[in-house]
C-alpha cells in the first residue's frame, strides 16, 4: 500500500469527522461498482467489458428490464459479484405484471415530482413501496439463485423515507450509504441529514467506510479516493454506459490503480 500524502490524510480525517454510523471495517479495499447491469444489452455489454478489463469489480443488477435475465446468466458465467439495484423510478421495460408497473408508476410520479419527496414519508403509498421492493427482491432470487446480500438504489431511492422507515431492506444486507463529502462541499443541513440516514442504516446493515461517484474525474480527486482506499473500504460508483467513464475503466490506468490499492468485490471485502 502506498503512503498517504498530507493532503490525502487531511481528506481522510475530514471525511471521517463528518461521518457517523459504521465502525471502521477491517482491511482496506477499493470496490469499483457498475450500476444498471441488465438495463439493456448495450449497458450490460459495456459493464462486462469493463469487468474483463479489470476496471469493474462488482455490479448492481436491475430487475424486470429487457436484459435482466441474460445479464443474470452472464454474471454466473463470468463470476461477477452482483447486488440488487432497486428501481423505484425508471419504468420497467419487462414488468411481467400490470400491478407491478402500475405501482412503480405511482412511486416514480411521487419520488420524481418534488425534490423533497424522497425525504418525506408518504403513508398512502406504503403498500406500493412494500410490493415493488419485495417483488424485485424475489425476482433477484429467482434469476440469481440466491437472495441479494447487497442492495443499492437507482437514483439512490433506496434511501427514501418510505423504504428506510418501513425497514423494507432485509436486515444484515450490505446497503449503499450516502455520498461522502468533506466539510464545505455541502451545507451543514445537508450533511447532517446524510449523517442521520447513514446512522440509521448502520443499525441494521453493513456499510462501506466511504462512497463516491467516479465523476468528476479530476486527477487530484481520484488520487485522494485512492489514498482513502489504501486504508479504508471505499465504494466507487460507475456507469460504464457513459463514454468517458467507459474509456477510463477499460484503460491502462486501471492496472496502475491495482498496484496502488487492493481492488475487491463486496463479497470479498465485507463478508
Amino acid at each position: 500500500m502506498t503512503a498517504l500524502s498530507e493532503d490525502q490524510r487531511t481528506y481522510k480525517l475530514e471525511c471521517a469527522a463528518d461521518m457517523t454510523g459504521a465502525l471502521p471495517q477491517s482491511g482496506a479495499a477499493l470496490i469499483i461498482n457498475a450500476d444498471d447491469w441488465g438495463r439493456d444489452s448495450f449497458t450490460t455489454e459495456r459493464i462486462l467489458k469493463c469487468f474483463h478489463a479489470g476496471g469493474v469489480s462488482s455490479a448492481s443488477a436491475m430487475m424486470f428490464m429487457e436484459d435482466s435475465e441474460r445479464a443474470a446468466n452472464l454474471a454466473k458465467e463470468a463470476g461477477i459479484d452482483v447486488g440488487l439495484h432497486l428501481n423505484l423510478t425508471t419504468p420497467f421495460s419487462k414488468p411481467k405484471a400490470f400491478k407491478l408497473a402500475e405501482y412503480q408508476q405511482r412511486l416514480a410520479k411521487y419520488l420524481r415530482g418534488n425534490r423533497l419527496a424522497p425525504v418525506i414519508f408518504h403513508p398512502g403509498l406504503t403498500r406500493c413501496f412494500e410490493y415493488v421492493v419485495s417483488t424485485q427482491i424475489d425476482e433477484f432470487e429467482r434469476l440469481h439463485d440466491a437472495k441479494p446480500i447487497r442492495i443499492d438504489g437507482h437514483h439512490h431511492m433506496h434511501l427514501c423515507a418510505n423504504v428506510l422507515m418501513a425497514r423494507l431492506l432485509p436486515e444484515g444486507t450490505i446497503v449503499r450509504r450516502n455520498f461522502s463529502f468533506r466539510p464545505g462541499e455541502k451545507s451543514v443541513a445537508n450533511r447532517s441529514w446524510r449523517k442521520g440516514v447513514d446512522s440509521m442504516l448502520a443499525r441494521r446493515h453493513r456499510l462501506t467506510d466511504f462512497f463516491f461517484s467516479l465523476p468528476p474525474m479530476d486527477l487530484g480527486r481520484l488520487q485522494s479516493i485512492l489514498g482513502l482506499a489504501s486504508q479504508s473500504i471505499v465504494e466507487l460508483e460507475t456507469h460504464p454506459v457513459n463514454a468517458e467513464e467507459y474509456a477510463l475503466l477499460t484503460s491502462e490506468a486501471i492496472s496502475k490503480w491495482s498496484s496502488m490499492v487492493k481492488l475487491s468485490s463486496f463479497s470479498r471485502a465485507l463478508t
